[in-house]
């Protein structure tokens, strides 16, 4: 879809140089990708919540009384 949009130069700027995109297009469409996915991601991570993992020490611990 052609677009005409107005974009901060600095922000631009910044968008080719973190995505090292070789053309302005190229810069947003993998910035507005990487944006959709994390929103994608949080949507998940709100749905599913959280999980109480246990620590490594936890793990270590677990796997010695196994052992005994």
């Amino acid at each position: 879809m052609k677009t005409t949009i107005d974009i901060p130069r600095k922000e631009l700027s910044d968008a080719i140089k973190f995505t090292k995109a070789k053309t302005k297009r190229e810069a947003v469409v993998t910035a507005l990708k990487d944006f959709n996915r994390r929103q994608r991601v949080a949507e998940v991570a709100a749905t599913f919540g959280t999980w109480d993992i246990a620590s490594n020490e936890e793990l270590e611990a677990a796997d010695v009384e196994e052992n005994e």
